[in-house]
């Protein structure tokens, strides 16, 4: 469980030790984001703590545009009754790209689907499809952000199936009916990048 009043002082300091320890969601704006992030300090009360990515987007927000998640650096899980978890977790991450239905990571790391999304569950707070959703959008996000791909082929690239899948998703998690904030975004940093001295 994550200790609120820390988790904001480490915010507010913009604390770099702290960066992918831990993720904040801001209840204003519903954008979950870095501890390092840039912009202004929200209130306390305005602020909640999580683990893992995944759980916020679980909870409703969305990724920041500025900060990035998907490139915090990666956590270790060093207590070793959670070292299970965590190797599932990982091999759930490094597969999340290819397109797969519960039962078939379940079978690829040994274990039914049922046994699977309890040990997640019990680790991650959130389901496996959930976290190996959040992986790809977030996969699909930076694809969006870095690069030119048409939108089918970065569905494809990040592992759903269908364009159609891939929308409906982005909207439910993102609130967003379109990608092309980003990609506007991601063309301003760029050219506020050129234009710097």
């Amino acid at each position: 469980m994550l200790a609120s009043a820390t988790c904001y002082e480490a915010l507010r300091a913009r604390d770099a030790r702290f960066d992918g320890l831990f993720f904040v969601g801001v209840k204003t704006t519903g954008i979950y984001c870095r501890t390092i992030c840039p912009a202004r300090t929200p209130r306390e009360s305005s602020c909640r703590f999580f683990a893992r990515a995944a759980a916020a987007e679980r909870d409703g927000f969305r990724p920041c545009l500025r900060r990035r998640p998907e490139v915090a650096p990666g956590t270790e899980v060093a207590l070793p009754e959670r070292s299970l978890a965590h190797a599932i977790g990982t091999r759930l991450q490094a597969t999340a790209l290819e397109a797969a239905s519960v039962e078939e990571l379940a079978r690829r790391v040994g274990f039914s689907g049922r046994q699977l999304r309890r040990i997640v569950r019990g680790a991650y707070g959130v389901t496996p499809i959930e976290l190996v959703q959040t992986q790809r959008l977030l996969f699909a996000k930076k694809l969006l952000q870095e690069t030119a791909l048409p939108v089918t082929a970065v569905a494809l690239h990040a592992g759903f199936r269908s364009l159609r899948r891939f929308n409906t998703l982005f909207r439910t998690r993102y609130g967003l009916a379109r990608w092309r904030p980003w990609r506007a975004y991601a063309a301003a940093q760029l050219w506020h990048s050129f234009l710097a001295p």
